[in-house]
């Protein structure tokens, strides 16, 4: 098996990496990080009208659950880009969402952004489980109620987000086409599937998560591995600018 260098508390599997197996219960995918929902050509709906502008609870979580927002130009009859956005740990779906919403209200992007089931995302903690169940579920409602184009897929994340999302995207490139990473720590991939594109950003002067040992060793260590990667530092600290959030939708929505 052709491995990539080790990273920071985890490994990078390159693309020789071990398939994840097909014929598993849900339960089992999803402990290896595995994503059932796709999108669908003709969404079912909903009772209840979709909220165009500003964003709706997703009503799955209880206490920690996420919110959807549809752009105000979103139109069913044309399948929208999605992103599904990650928030850092001690943090919820609420703090990141503002940051993103202006970007994907010009683009028109569909946002899914859910609560992770702890204070930070499983894989960080004790492996992939509950919180791929849970982005799960958000995704297939997602699905349920907004033609998304199965072309324009992506996971964005911040921080602990940030790693969470590469680890869950090159797990899950076949649906997950698109990796948007804000200064993420490390990236710990179940398995590789597909070939997604990757967007990773990360400020010069973050105390949080210094970008020498992390972003200087993770982009090089993803392209020796064979992904195509489009890398941005930024004059900043642990933080996610919206200038830097409006070129990485750019980037998403390109040709």
């Amino acid at each position: 098996m052709n491995r990539a260098p080790a990273l920071p508390g985890a490994v990078l599997v390159g693309r020789a990496g071990r398939e994840i197996p097909r014929m598993l219960s849900d339960d089992r995918s999803h402990a290896l990080g595995h994503l059932l929902s796709r999108p669908t050509a003709t969404p079912a709906g909903d009772a209840r009208p979709l909220v165009r502008g500003r964003r709706q609870r997703l009503g799955l979580g209880g206490r920690r659950d996420g919110f959807l927002f549809v752009p105000t130009g979103y139109d069913p009859a044309v399948p929208a880009p999605l992103v599904l956005l990650l928030h850092g740990a001690g943090a919820d779906a609420a703090d990141l969402l503002p940051v993103f919403q202006p970007a994907a209200e010009r683009a028109g992007c569909v946002v899914a952004a859910v609560d992770s089931r702890g204070v930070t995302w499983d894989s960080l903690t004790r492996g992939f489980g509950p919180d791929v169940e849970f982005v799960d579920r958000a995704l297939a409602w997602t699905f349920e109620r907004c033609a998304v184009d199965a072309t324009r897929v992506a996971v964005a994340g911040f921080s602990d987000g940030a790693s969470y999302a590469l680890s869950l995207g090159i797990t899950n490139g076949e649906l997950l086409t698109h990796i948007m990473a804000f200064s993420p720590g490390f990236v710990a991939p179940a398995a590789q599937h597909g070939a997604p594109r990757l967007f990773v950003a990360h400020g010069r002067h973050d105390d949080v998560l210094p970008i020498d040992p992390c972003s200087r060793r993770i982009v090089p260590a993803l392209r020796r591995a064979g992904y195509d990667v489009c890398y941005r530092e930024f004059d900043g600290y642990h933080s996610v600018p919206q200038p830097v959030v409006g070129e990485a939708m750019e980037w998403f929505l390109e040709e």
